[in-house]
């Protein structure tokens, strides 16, 4: 049992660095955020079909699974649209630091829904991450609309988080996917068609686009959709959190190395990121202490 949950928190690793170079690709990718999440919803939706027809697995759904996959897709849908317009206005590092925020909404909302108190400790960590943040808000106010969607983002992404502990319960990790995302892109194809979106323009993407996308839709998205909510059936919803605020330090050091100028910030900004990874760091050794202690005890 231990080596199984071992094994899958390395993957989670893996998966968080996947998911740390989509941050790098949305950048790289020229159109805006909207067609980019549709595109990329699109292409994981074929992926993960193709290997449901392969498999032959069964594409039948309850009434019940299928609201409950509607809502979480729509939840998916919109934090990936504010993730990718936090850095298209702002950058990668700026929307990344303020996605470990994520940790923090995690504490507030997995009580709720897991039936148990609010701690104590994780209020006072999550003051010192606003803390990091109005650092950075201070010296970074030109990056202050991509901090709000990034901020929007997080806690969708928190709340997407929690929904998945629960729903990993009850349905196969590739069926959450699939729906989950068949149904964001179904939502994100009615806003485009009302708002007259679907021009000839919207289909003409330059070559590096499509190979950016194909690659995001295929192992950024569809693999690592898919894997990340089966490591939810061995790790809790709060650790996956806290493990996918890595995700910060492994874009950053990437954007640094392929971007170089437009990703480095004012010294102030580096004091403020340091103030909330370590906080999502020092509440992992914190709870894992914990852990062990209540071990010891029985």
């Amino acid at each position: 049992m231990q080596e199984s949950k071992l094994k899958n928190y390395l993957l989670l690793h893996l998966i968080v660095f996947i998911w740390g170079f989509t941050a790098i690709l949305g950048k790289l990718i020229s159109i805006d955020a909207i067609p980019l999440v549709w595109y990329r919803m699109l292409i994981a939706v074929g992926f993960i079909g193709a290997y449901f027809v392969i498999k032959k697995k069964s594409f039948k759904l309850t009434k019940r699974a299928g609201l409950e996959f509607l809502i979480t897709g729509i939840i998916i849908a919109v934090h990936w649209i504010t993730f990718f317009k936090a850095i298209k206005v702002s950058n990668v590092s700026v929307a990344l630091v303020t996605m470990s925020t994520g940790a923090f909404f995690t504490s507030l909302i997995e009580p709720i829904f897991f039936r148990r108190r609010i701690k104590l400790l994780e209020i006072v960590l999550g003051l010192l991450v606003i803390l990091g943040l109005y650092i950075i808000f201070s010296f970074e106010s030109k990056y202050t609309l991509g901090i709000i969607y990034a901020l929007i983002s997080a806690f969708l992404s928190a709340l997407f988080a929690v929904l998945n502990g629960l729903f990993v319960k009850k349905y196969e990790a590739d069926s959450i996917s699939f729906y989950q995302l068949l149904f964001g892109v179904a939502c994100v194809t009615i806003y485009l068609a009302v708002t007259g979106s679907f021009t000839p323009e919207f289909f003409k993407l330059l070559p590096n686009d499509w190979i950016f996308l194909v690659l995001l839709g295929s192992v950024c998205t569809a693999y690592a959709f898919i894997a990340s909510v089966k490591v939810m059936k061995y790790l809790t919803p709060y650790t996956v959190m806290l493990t996918i605020n890595l995700e910060p330090v492994y874009a950053i050091v990437l954007a640094l190395i392929i971007f170089q100028d437009t990703e480095r910030m004012n010294i102030e900004f580096y004091y403020g990121a340091f103030i909330v990874l370590f906080v999502v760091l020092l509440n992992g050794l914190v709870k894992n202490s914990s852990k062990i202690k209540k071990k010891l005890q029985r």
